[in-house]
């Protein structure tokens, strides 16, 4: 999907919201641009030519090794009897290959073989584990719901409990096969009710959203952002990325929301605490549910401040704005948690799946923004994404009279932290340079002393022999005077 700017605004055409293949269905990134049900017929005829390359392959390298070993042979019943063996082998390579393309391709309801259906029916310790108080209460309402269905009820609870064991054995494969199986399971017990049910379609939305909560409330654990994956990765990334771009402001982005007014304050923050709650829900219809909520808070914060329904172009910039200011936990798990395990009707179509679509194109923009996207020079752009300056805030004279008190404080206060941080880095620099001014004249000195001693050097010479005092006991030098003799002094 391609993001525009268009006038210092996030434009995304709706069209482009729509699956690429033109079912008419909403599309997602994480599908490649297709819906989900057309995603799953990409997926499944990639991986049924994949499936036959690589038996295609076996059977190749197979056919080389039995030539070899048979050319090998010395006599010609060593090499019938190995023949023999090697097509035996063949023979049950080949069964076990057809046995497990079928059971992947085979519906999630089924169970493969009489020893799992055994096994199933033995107590599960992951199914049978003490449970929270939260999956007690869904297993309750569950049951209760299926009593209103009589002998539908009966068959989904049955069928129900039989993928939720099928699923405690298929741990070990990848999230995107565990995925696949639950996708079968909903469309299965979908078409079985319409078609051997009857049941009317709106009751059938109603049911699967049901059996939806139940599963997925107990395989949360198992399949929400699991070690195999890179989904931790990827939070860490666009949570570090929001980070660094809490800077833009809501003018950069064009959002036409007007945080001054009272009541469009409140949506903002309502629709921020929606977008945040959502990481604490564990069915994906709950997410999807957040999701639905802090949208149309969106849409009635931007309908009060222009007194007019608002556009699909004011709700985008605005949508991505609220992620921005919010940076919800764990996005990129709860996004790819919602896209394999929700119901795929509610990705498809309806609101759900138009918000949902939005919040996909907002976390791709957020991820790709550049100084090109805001208007910006790449200049400001880097100096604002290092830190080391911030948009410069609006002025306090031009402020209109009836502004909030608090909030024009609030950007006093913050233009005041931004110059004294200009000046604590000039004052830092400086510093710096009067330290490196101090080291190079100590250097200097001390290599200017060094070249003048290495210059003129200094020699100490031994004293000579002392002379004797006048008035010593020395009676060995000669060379001392007589001493003075008193004279009288006549008249």
């Amino acid at each position: 999907m391609s993001l525009k700017s268009e006038r210092r605004g996030i434009h995304v055409d709706q069209s482009e919201l729509l699956c690429k293949k033109g079912c008419g269905y909403y599309g997602n990134p994480a599908w490649q641009g297709f819906c989900s049900k057309c995603w799953r017929e990409e997926y499944h005829k990639a991986r049924q030519k994949q499936i036959q390359e690589d038996w295609e392959l076996a059977e190749r390298l197979q056919r080389e090794e039995e030539e070899a070993f048979a050319s090998s042979q010395s006599s010609q019943g060593a090499q019938s009897l190995t023949f023999s063996k090697f097509e035996e082998k063949k023979t049950n390579e080949k069964t076990r290959k057809v046995t497990t393309v079928k059971k992947f391709f085979s519906a999630s309801s089924r169970v493969g073989s009489k020893k799992e259906i055994q096994e199933a029916k033995a107590p599960s310790p992951s199914i049978n584990r003490q449970t929270s108080i939260e999956t007690d209460r869904v297993s309750k309402e569950f049951i209760e719901f299926l009593k209103t269905l009589h002998k539908t009820g009966q068959e989904i609870y049955k069928q129900t409990k039989l993928f939720l064991e099928a699923m405690h054995y298929k741990r070990d494969l990848s999230i995107e096969e565990q995925s696949e199986c639950t996708q079968d399971f909903y469309q299965n017990v979908a078409e079985r009710m319409q078609t051997r049910g009857k049941v009317p379609p709106e009751r059938v939305e109603k049911i699967m959203d049901q059996i939806e909560k139940y599963i997925m409330t107990r395989l949360y654990k198992y399949v929400f952002c699991p070690e195999t994956t890179d989904d931790e990765k990827k939070d860490l990334a666009i949570q570090k990325r929001i980070r660094a771009l809490r800077w833009v402001t809501p003018q950069m982005l064009c959002v036409p929301v007007n945080e001054e007014i009272p009541e469009v304050s409140d949506m903002v923050v309502k629709a921020i605490t929606d977008i945040i709650e959502m990481d604490s829900k564990r069915v994906p219809r709950d997410k999807l549910a957040c999701i639905t909520k802090c949208s149309k808070h969106i849409f009635n914060a931007i309908k009060i401040t222009k007194n007019e329904p608002a556009s699909a172009d004011d709700f985008l910039p605005t949508l991505i704005y609220i992620v921005l200011k919010g940076n919800p936990p764990r996005l990129q798990s709860n996004i790819q948690y919602i896209t394999r395990f929700c119901n795929p009707s509610r990705l498809m179509t309806g609101e759900d799946g138009y918000y949902f679509t939005n919040l996909c194109c907002a976390v791709a923009f957020i991820e790709k923004l550049d100084a090109q996207s805001l208007n910006l020079s790449q200049e400001d752009f880097d100096r604002y994404m290092s830190g080391q300056t911030s948009p410069r805030k609006q002025e306090s004279e031009n402020w209109s009279p009836d502004a909030c008190l608090g909030v024009k404080q609030m950007y006093k206060n913050l233009d005041l932290l931004s110059q004294l941080n200009e000046r604590q880095e000039r004052i830092m620099n400086e510093a710096k340079k009067l330290e490196k001014d101090l080291i190079d004249w100590t250097d200097g000195i001390a290599k200017e002393v060094q070249d003048i001693v290495e210059k003129y050097p200094l020699e100490i010479k031994p004293p000579s022999q002392s002379l004797a005092a006048i008035d010593s006991e020395n009676v060995e030098n000669d060379k001392l005077p007589p001493p003075l003799q008193p004279q009288v002094y006549a008249g």
